[in-house]
């Protein structure tokens, strides 16, 4: 994926240099003679999806004829330009108010209940949370560097606040987690791999781990829909795999490397069962 990832930065690269060499001779052609012209073929660019909400702007139309000036003008047809824009974030504060009534006969005071909110003590709103929790964890952005950005958009969020948000959402979704986590361990057979990720720290980045088991039935007949959880630890140790997978009493199905692993953990038998499944001629192949 970083290879794919570099030689597409690679191609951007390239892609821009040779536009701007094409203008460039192009500007230099207008100042010199002219030569025989040639087209470089370029990349077909009109992909907007069609979800994509379109604004038609129309410009005024000519009211007389540019060669006679007659006004007897007839429309032949017309030429459409498409333009990818964007609208800049706006930050807006929504104010929630809850009218206080008091009763002309008892005098009690009523009021419409308070509304939900997704975290307790809720600052934020929820299509906000769902930002910061995906910049971070989805997109891989530092909280830090998105307060940075908010901070320049005109909404300054402390960074601590940030955390206590992310904490709150994490909690909120523990139990829909568990159900995910519950449903992967269920299956007769678990597919396991470990890679690395990026840490930032004060002054450094450190090389944590992700640790990734996922259940996909459907090559075997299964029913059971494909899903997958994720597990991180600070280092690679055999504990984590062994935590992991305590429960679970089925097969699992690794490289190498991870079988090593696999081996160290408490469902080891699992994992010499599968090799010796791999190893006989009318063995279980799982690929």
């Amino acid at each position: 994926m970083r290879l794919i990832d570099q030689l597409s930065l690679e191609f951007e690269e390239l892609a821009a240099s040779a536009t701007e060499d094409e203008l460039a001779a192009e500007q230099a052609a207008a100042k010199t003679t002219t030569v025989r012209p040639f087209t470089r073929r370029r990349a077909e660019r009109d992909t907007f999806p069609d979800h994509l909400p379109r604004e038609r702007v129309v410009i005024d139309p000519p009211t007389a004829c540019a060669c006679c000036g007659g006004h007897r003008l007839h429309k032949l047809g017309e030429d459409v330009t498409r333009t990818l824009e964007t609208t800049p974030r706006r930050w807006k504060v929504i104010e929630t108010v809850r009218e206080k009534f008091s009763c002309r006969d008892c005098e009690k005071i009523s009021q419409s209940p308070a509304p939900f909110h997704a975290i307790p003590r809720a600052w934020a709103g929820p299509s906000l949370l769902a930002m910061i929790v995906f910049e971070k964890f989805g997109q891989h952005q530092p909280l830090n560097r998105q307060a940075e950005r908010y901070a320049l958009e005109g909404a300054p969020i402390a960074l601590s606040t940030m955390a206590d948000a992310v904490g709150a959402v994490s909690t909120a979704l523990d139990s829909l987690r568990r159900l995910v986590e519950a449903h992967v361990m269920a299956a007769e057979r678990l597919h396991g791999d470990d890679t690395t990720v990026p840490v930032l720290t004060k002054g450094k980045t450190d090389t944590g781990r992700l640790w990734i088991y996922v259940r996909d039935d459907k090559p075997f007949g299964g029913a059971g829909p494909p899903a997958a959880i994720f597990h991180y630890s600070r280092d690679r140790r055999g504990e984590h795999p062994q935590a992991h997978l305590a429960g679970y009493a089925g097969i699992l199905e690794a490289d190498s490397r991870s079988t090593g692993k696999c081996r160290r953990a408490r469902n080891a038998d699992l994992c010499r069962e599968r090799q010796t499944l791999r190893s006989t001629p009318d063995g279980y192949d799982g690929h």
